[in-house]
Formats: C-alpha cells, sequence, structure tokens
C-alpha cells in the first residue's frame, strides 16, 4: 500500500478570516516574550538591556522602518522583576504603540534618543540621562547590584554605563539561544514569505532574456515582493556571465546576454521573518560546463539535506560539503559564505552557522523547530561561470522539510532558443 505524502507546511493566504487557522499574532508575541523571559531567568543578569534590532522586535513586538533600525536609538530594557519590558522609540513612534500596542503598557512606551549613531554627540548628555533612567529603574526593582545584559552598544553608551557603575555583560548569546527554536507561528509566517519568493522566481524566469539588465531584475523582484506584501526587501543579489566566477554578491546594470549563466539571491521579510533564497538559471541556452557545475551543486546541496534531522552535529552537515581547496581557495576563510548555513528568523544570520570554518571545531546540534539556510556554489570548469543553490530547511521529528520550492533538481533554462 502506497504510504501517504506527508501535508505541505501551511502557507495560508495573508489576510484574517474567520474560516482558517493561520497565524495566531497573540500565541506568537506571548511565545518569544516567553523564550527572552526564560533566557533572562537562566542568566546571571538582573536584566536585559536591547539595542539589536530583531530583539527588540522579539521581546516587545513593535517595529518601525527599517531606516532607523541601525541607527542605535531605540532600545529596550526586560528585567527580572517585571513581566512586560520597557521600550524607548523614535519620536512619535511611542504615541503610535500607546495606540495600536495594546499588549505593552502605554507608560512602558517612552521617547528615546541617544545619538543617531554619533550624530549628536555624547557631549550633548543623552547618554547620560538614559543611563542615570536605567540604573533608577534597576535600583528601584532591587537589581542595582546585578549584571545586566546588552547585546550591541555603542561605545560611548556603555562606557558610561560604566562611570555610573552599571556592570554590563553580554546577553547577545543568549538571545541567540532564546530564538534559535521557531514556533509553528513563526514558521508558517517563514513559509509565507519563500511562498512569495516562490513567485517571483516564476517572474524573473520569465523576463531573463538577451538585453534585459540586472538591475532591471532587482527592480522587479522589488516590485514583485512589495506588492505581495514584503515588509522589507534586504537586499536582491544578481549576479551573471562573467560576474559569476567569483561570486561578488551584489548586483550591477550588466546586460545580461545569450548563454550567461545567472543567479538571484532574494532576501526580504513577511512580518518580519526572512528569506536567503538562491536560485541560478542559464539564459536561452546552457553549456555541458555550466551543466556540471550545476549538478555538483545540487548533489553537495542533497547531501547536506539528507543529513538534518534533530541531534545530528552541524559538524556532520559542514563534513559533506568540499574542503576549501578543493574548489580553488586557499583556505576556509577565504572560502566563507559559499558552502554556508545560517539560521533564519527575525534576522538573516542566526543561528546555527555552519560552515567548515566553525563548525568542525564548534559543533551544535540540531533540534527540532530550528530552521535555517543552506546554501552551496560550485564555479564552472570553463573559468567564469557558476552554479549557486539554497535551500531553506525546517527540522523536524521526521527530519528535513524544505520551504522553498521552486524547482531547482536540475538547471532551468530560461527562454530557451
Amino acid at each position: 500500500m502506497t504510504q501517504p505524502t506527508a501535508r505541505p507546511l501551511a502557507a495560508p493566504g495573508h489576510t484574517a478570516v474567520d474560516y482558517e487557522e493561520r497565524v495566531d499574532f497573540a500565541r506568537l508575541r506571548a511565545y518569544r516574550l516567553s523564550r527572552a523571559r526564560a533566557a533572562l531567568e537562566a542568566s546571571e543578569c538582573g536584566a536585559f538591556l536591547l539595542f539589536d534590532f530583531y530583539n527588540i522586535r522579539y521581546t516587545t513586538q513593535t517595529w518601525i522602518g527599517g531606516a532607523l533600525g541601525d541607527k542605535m536609538t531605540r532600545y529596550a530594557l526586560l528585567t527580572r522583576a517585571a513581566q512586560d519590558p520597557w521600550l524607548w522609540d523614535f519620536g512619535s513612534a511611542v504615541r503610535h504603540h500607546q495606540l495600536y500596542s495594546d499588549w505593552l503598557p502605554d507608560e512602558n512606551c517612552r521617547p528615546g534618543m541617544l545619538g543617531m549613531r554619533g550624530a549628536v554627540a555624547p557631549s550633548a548628555g543623552l547618554m547620560v540621562s538614559a543611563v542615570a533612567e536605567i540604573a533608577g529603574m534597576l535600583r528601584d526593582a532591587g537589581l542595582a547590584d546585578a549584571p545586566v545584559g546588552v547585546d550591541i552598544v555603542e561605545p560611548a553608551f556603555l562606557f558610561e554605563m560604566q562611570r555610573q557603575g552599571l556592570r554590563v555583560v553580554d546577553c547577545q548569546q543568549a538571545m541567540l539561544d532564546a530564538r534559535v527554536i521557531k514556533s509553528v507561528d513563526e514558521i508558517v509566517l517563514l513559509t509565507q514569505a519563500a511562498a512569495m519568493v516562490d513567485g517571483v522566481y516564476a517572474d524573473i524566469v520569465g523576463a531573463l532574456r538577451p538585453g534585459v539588465r540586472e538591475n532591471e531584475i532587482v527592480a522587479l523582484a522589488n516590485k514583485r515582493l512589495y506588492e505581495m506584501g514584503s515588509d522589507q526587501v534586504e537586499a536582491v543579489n544578481a549576479i551573471s556571465g562573467e560576474r559569476c566566477n567569483p561570486h561578488p554578491h551584489n548586483f550591477t546594470d550588466r546586460i545580461i546576454r545569450p548563454g550567461d549563466q545567472a543567479f538571484f539571491d532574494i532576501i526580504h521579510s513577511y512580518n518580519g521573518y526572512r528569506t536567503c533564497y538562491y536560485r541560478t538559471f542559464a539564459v536561452g541556452r546552457a553549456t555541458a560546463s555550466q551543466r556540471a557545475a550545476y549538478a555538483t551543486a545540487r548533489a553537495w546541496m542533497d547531501a547536506a539535506i539528507a543529513t538534518v534531522k534533530p541531534g545530528v552535529g552541524t559538524d556532520e552537515i559542514a563534513a559533506v560539503w568540499p574542503k576549501a581547496a578543493d574548489f580553488g581557495f586557499a583556505d576556509e576563510m577565504a572560502a566563507f559564505g559559499l558552502q554556508f548555513g545560517h539560521g533564519l528568523g527575525l534576522g538573516l544570520h542566526e543561528r546555527p552557522i555552519i560552515s567548515r570554518l566553525n563548525s568542525l571545531r564548534e559543533p551544535v546540534e540540531l533540534r527540532e523547530g530550528m530552521v535555517f539556510a543552506l546554501e552551496t556554489y560550485c564555479p564552472a570548469d570553463d573559468g567564469f561561470s557558476a552554479a549557486r543553490i539554497e535551500e531553506e530547511v525546517v527540522v523536524t521529528a521526521d527530519g528535513p522539510r524544505v520551504l522553498t520550492l521552486y524547482p531547482a533538481d536540475e538547471l532551468v533554462v530560461a527562454n530557451p532558443f
């Protein structure tokens, strides 16, 4: 008797409806805060002070435009003494949170401004008053003598914390550990994000003809993703022809030509959850050299996916990939990021990071609920073409489930002559 095929991972519609259970955002918020609180309780710290954009979203369930996300001006405080975090945010965003983010008490949302990565000098005193406010809150909570965990920080702010008597330790490791196991709602959001890119690749294949420029493909991908509801297109790599080898990790205005090999990486987020999704195509026709490189990259990918299951070490995945010298690099540092795996979630590069550079020395055990991307790259023997493949994988009790569904078992020739 034929065994039933496992049901696909759900990629439901994006709107809220009464007739299907889709993403439960209240459950998602509760899960993320509980994971962050558990990380705090397991640490030596009395509080976590968070500047990392993704950690802030994970704990406070708030988000503002990406242009402000790297300015080190918004921050959150999670303490042992209170269930809810405090959030200091940019200008009128605070009033918006008070109106629409009902899970945060109004008094926990406060305006904050530290200097926009030094554009306002520390001598203006903004950091002095911010640290004094935090130190006072910790004293009132009986936590003044406990270490304060910080994830990332401007040096001037760190020095001011120390000047005011706070003992600062690293909490980024704890927060990354908290974020490593995805809930059912996070996996649905990651699947929805990948489904959007599935569709974009269909559009790219239709447009991938001689005469189109790399930047036009980037524009197409951005337009389609934002039309479908992406909240941030972080990057689109578009690499073709002689630019494929070595891999430059960017795009240009190069005109794509007949017979080019071309590969693309689409990095965007839906409700904060990211994709990293490479596909390689031939334009019009493919050479034997291009097909051979693709088959090798696919074999390396299939070997890696076959290894994935709970309890396996990341060293076992990295071991199936070729050594750097085997595909033309001096050492693993020089080849880093080509045969590669990285966790996906609110951040693009979460845990686990999988490569021969680090995993053979310090392996991480795979656990159910981890989600990561696996990437392979194989230069062609023509000296300039190359194949790049990436699959996003969920670790389940039954082994790997692949989220990225645009066909990649063999080299796709776009618009064959």
